[in-house]
């Protein structure tokens, strides 16, 4: 195993790094919202949530990504692959968001959402001051657990043309005949790049905990 193969690794990695934190942001917002949905007590608004977040945790992440990939060109929209492995993963990490968090929602002590009422908080005061931080502190621990498979699941991405860390360790692999060390490498670089993620999770943990003492 050279240097080079080895800088190789790396710069995949800076990939699978981009597109799963990419993905994982804009899957928090939707999830953010969905939860909205699903806790509005509006069948208007709860029934597609909930459709939505049953079909992309029921349906596999490989064929959620190829069905993405074949379909917007069919409807007329030519995007990049890389566009369209973060649509994919976004809508997929989003589901799962979603469910961590309406549970954070629902533990939300309605006393708390009462008296911000009765100081005139508006409903999206509410939600966006109160509800949203207590939601994710709430569920912090899950929500980085699902960053971490959401980066572990971002290898998929290479059946849309995404050259990421797992795919470049396979090609190099195949190239070098040097299976065993090339997928021990990667291995080690998933390693670490989840681990890190862990330990940030635990200190934004820690510092929550601290400022709502």
């Amino acid at each position: 195993m050279t240097l080079k193969l080895f800088t190789l690794l790396l710069q995949a990695a800076v990939s699978t790094i981009g597109i799963s934190l990419v993905s994982i942001a804009i899957g928090f917002v939707i999830a953010i919202l969905l939860s909205a949905a699903t806790l509005s007590g509006k069948t208007i608004y709860s029934a597609p949530a909930r459709l939505f977040v049953s079909f992309f945790r029921g349906v596999p992440l490989l064929v959620q990504l190829l069905l993405i990939y074949t379909l917007l060109p069919a409807i007329g929209l030519n995007v990049p692959s890389i566009v369209a492995a973060i649509i994919g993963l976004s809508l997929c990490t989003a589901a799962y968001q979603a469910e961590n968090l309406r549970g954070g929602f629902s533990s939300v002590p309605k006393g708390l959402i009462e008296a911000a009422e009765v100081t005139g908080f508006s409903p999206l005061q509410i939600f966006a001051r109160i509800q949203v931080p207590i939601a994710l502190r709430l569920t912090l621990p899950t929500l980085v657990n699902e960053s971490i498979m959401i980066l572990k699941a971002s290898s998929l991405v290479s059946v849309v043309g995404i050259i990421e860390l797992t795919k470049m360790a396979q090609d190099l692999a195949s190239s070098t005949y040097q299976p065993i060390p090339i997928f021990l490498s990667a291995g080690l670089v998933y390693f670490v790049i989840c681990s890190t993620i862990a330990l940030l999770g635990r200190y934004a943990e820690r510092s929550m905990a601290r400022t709502s003492a």
